[in-house]
């Protein structure tokens, strides 16, 4: 099932429901978003050149929170979604150690070195990761989670909130590597930006599977899997990932004469 939402200036925008749980359930639709950056977006007035396009397609979800996973320097650099009476907009910068994966050389191997930027970001950003997970919990709903590509920090956030689910980990990767549907249209909007030239990096703008396999492998050997992490490190409880597992869960249905079913 193809997840993505088409825009036009957006490239990675989709939904983050859909999966299956250990337990049967199903992750809600259009209640979690994912995307590459809301920057790129722009309040078309009625009569402009594009009145019904991007911004009144997003504004149709009826998203609430829009949660900026980005710097605060490329928020003023590439602007971040525009305000609108509806949207609450929150700046949760959870990388520290700035990088540039554009530059790297061919040789480096793009598992092992983006898994190891996670591992970093996890390790760095725990005081926004608590702040993201309880607005998750707290905060008005439908959310959008992105970054500038919708790839690496946005994938690590919305693997932790599938994990805190109950979504297996083939299910978590399988997620992850569905950004490489839209890795040709984020290499476009690169070359656009450097005419003339292309990434260093082989790498660049790509999603395999063995990233994501790779990170969570390195949250079990610390911690024991994703959830001991987030327990351990980000202070979720049993009551939080309840709360969390109740608004973001299709609800389980009775069948007469039987037990509780996955819809």
């Amino acid at each position: 099932m193809s997840r993505h939402v088409p825009f036009r200036r957006l490239h990675n925008f989709r939904d983050a429901g859909g999966h299956r749980t250990s337990d049967g359930r199903t992750v809600r639709l259009r209640t979690l978003w994912r995307s590459d950056s809301l920057g790129k977006l722009s309040a078309d007035p009625p009569g402009s050149a594009d009145p019904d396009g991007d911004w009144q397609r997003f504004l149709s979800l009826g998203v609430r929170t829009v949660i900026d996973l980005r710097y605060p320097w490329e928020v003023e650099a590439r602007g971040r979604v525009p305000a609108h009476p509806s949207l609450t907009y929150l700046n949760l910068s959870v990388e520290h150690r700035p990088y540039d994966q554009e530059a790297q050389g061919p040789e480096v191997e793009i598992g092992p070195y983006l898994a190891e930027r996670f591992l970093e970001v996890a390790e760095d950003g725990v005081g926004e990761l608590r702040t993201l997970l309880t607005t998750l919990r707290t905060g008005e709903g439908p959310f959008v989670v992105h970054c500038a590509a919708g790839k690496d920090r946005t994938g690590l956030v919305t693997a932790l909130v599938l994990a805190l689910l109950d979504v297996p980990e083939d299910r978590i990767v399988d997620d992850f590597a569905r950004t490489g549907l839209a890795t040709g249209r984020l290499l476009d909007d690169w070359r656009a930006e450097h005419p003339g030239r292309e990434p260093r990096w082989p790498g660049y703008g790509r999603a395999p599977g063995e990233v994501m396999a790779r990170f969570l492998a390195g949250l079990t050997r610390r911690y024991g899997s994703a959830r001991g992490y987030a327990e351990q490190r980000l202070g979720v409880t049993e009551e939080h990932r309840a709360a969390l597992r109740s608004r973001f869960l299709e609800p389980v249905q009775l069948v007469a004469g039987a037990g509780p079913e996955a819809p």
